[in-house]
């Protein structure tokens, strides 16, 4: 099976989510080992609720990224299907997600479905394209 990049126009529904991963993303620091809110991410589930998180930056590595945050807020509120993740940075630019959250999304029942915005430029594409040899 093959995946390729499906470019789309960003519709209103993706228009909602990067504004709302805008709009948490207020860089802090908590202590000298900690800081939060560098990257914010917006999810869209299933049921058609937003949720959002921040990233929390350790130095030892513990922290925590943006769209798994969010995704923890979802799950926290009784939803396990996501539909749409995006996640900015403090100058808006979209962030693909890492690795460590790509694998985390595959691991629900609805992993074929997400959709991710992975630029910008309104590149929309299915999760499997950028897990194509997930633990899964």
């Amino acid at each position: 099976m093959k995946f390729t990049k499906k470019k789309t126009t960003i519709t209103k529904d993706w228009e909602v989510l990067y504004n709302a991963a805008k709009a948490v993303v207020n860089p802090k620091r908590i202590s000298a080992q900690m800081c939060s809110g560098g990257v914010g991410a917006a999810v869209l589930t299933a049921e058609g609720n937003l949720y959002t998180g921040v990233c929390i930056d350790t130095d030892c590595s513990l922290g925590m990224c943006a769209e798994r945050n969010a995704i923890s807020t979802m799950i926290t509120n009784g939803e396990f299907a996501i539909q749409m993740v995006v996640a900015v940075d403090k100058n808006g630019q979209v962030l693909p997600p890492c690795g460590a959250c790509r694998e985390f999304m595959m691991q629900f029942h609805n992993a074929n479905e997400i959709q991710v915005l992975v630029d910008n430029a309104g590149t929309v594409v299915p999760l499997q394209a950028l897990m194509p040899y997930s633990y899964s």
